[in-house]
């Protein structure tokens, strides 16, 4: 199996679980090359983890075909796949200390000397500042070195493809970001093929070479983390990709402009979405809380109510109302707002993203 490429390829995979009608993947394909670290990212039961697992041979297709490089691996058992997996709730062998647990596969699979087993073990523990835990147990750990055992599990076989089921869900925020970093050194390391499944778009987006947005068992959109951010194919990704989310409001073409049905006002139309009001009187808007303005009250802006302030440090996120819409805002720290303050919001409009209320899809 060391002969084999670790590029991996789907085409038209379809998962469908016994007792279920809905498949949980649906005629899936995607190619992932040679070393690339690629996050696939959507709701839970989207699909992603069963990929994941179809890949590591874990579960089989119910249709469609997987390449690890040219060769098909239908056949080929998990242990011959050149394949470790990390999971979100770490497991660990609890008997065992941690220089047991990173040894342990390593001595099962057989064919490696002492004298290397324990140099996989120095070089590993040593990346993942593991030294000082090796003689401990998993009951004596903290969540953050547990997953840092479990990644060592998995770096001590040198694996040609690493995959990574929600490994950082049992963190903290603090060790999350601490674990993103760390995990992105490696790869810029070893080099090895990475597929990282999340539910978390931050993850998502500073994890990933790549990025594939799922729905329903359904690749819905493939590209780097900014393509996707800044060019959605479809409401869905607009919405799903982005922290805070996507500013959306449903318009309709009226005589005197457009009006916005959650706000209950009209306002001039945009020239930029003048054509697209024309053909379809009724759409989406999406537009992004930085390009949401606080104003003096200018033709097109709305009256707004601050509802809630979140100062983050480097910005602040403004809350408010217009009638039923709710919008949020990212502002300077310099800029400051009460709960109860009375506002005029305007829009960056060169920036509105339009969708087909039907289907979802992008218009503009």
């Amino acid at each position: 199996m060391s002969s084999l490429s670790s590029s991996v390829t789907l085409r038209e995979v379809s998962k469908i679980y016994p007792g279920n009608k809905v498949p949980v993947v649906n005629s899936f394909s995607l190619e992932i090359q040679e070393g690339e670290f690629l996050v696939l990212v959507g709701p839970s039961g989207c699909g992603k983890s069963s990929i994941l697992r179809m890949i590591a041979g874990l579960d089989a297709p119910s249709s469609g075909e997987i390449l690890i490089g040219d060769t098909p691996v239908d056949r080929l058992l998990p242990k011959d796949r050149d394949i470790a997996m990390v999971f979100q709730n770490y497991a660990l062998y609890s008997h065992m200390t941690v220089k047991e647990n990173l040894e342990f596969g390593l001595r099962v699979r057989g064919g490696i000397s002492a004298a290397e087993i324990e140099e996989r073990v120095r070089e590993t523990s040593e990346t993942l500042e593991l030294n000082d835990l090796l003689n401990r147990k998993p009951g004596h750990l903290s969540g953050g070195q547990k997953q840092r055992v479990a990644l060592g599990r998995a770096f001590i076989r040198k694996p040609k493809i690493f995959l990574f089921d929600e490994p950082f869900s049992n963190l903290d925020a603090k060790m999350r970001s601490l674990m993103r970093v760390e995990l992105g050194r490696l790869h810029s390391r070893l080099q090895s093929t990475m597929i990282f499944v999340t539910h978390d778009q931050t993850e998502a987006m500073t994890m990933g070479s790549r990025v594939a947005c799922l729905q329903e068992g359904r690749l819905m959109q493939l590209g780097n983390p900014m393509e996707l951010y800044r060019n959605p194919a479809s409401e869905f990704v607009a919405t799903f990709i982005g922290s805070p989310v996507l500013n959306l409001f449903t318009v309709k073409r009226v005589p005197n402009g457009m009006h916005i049905e959650q706000a209950k006002i009209t306002l001039p139309v945009p020239a930029r979405l003048e054509n697209v009001l024309n053909a379809k009187s009724r759409i989406r808007l999406g537009i992004r809380p930085e390009f949401v303005r606080i104003s003096v009250g200018q033709e097109i802006s709305l009256p707004v109510v601050v509802e809630v302030v979140e100062p983050l440090g480097p910005s602040t996120l403004v809350y408010v109302r217009c009638q039923d819409l709710n919008l949020v805002t990212r502002v300077s720290v310099e800029k400051t707002c009460e709960v109860g303050d009375r506002l005029f919001m305007t829009f960056s409009e060169e920036h509105f993203y339009a969708f087909d209320i039907s289907s979802g899809e992008r218009i503009l």
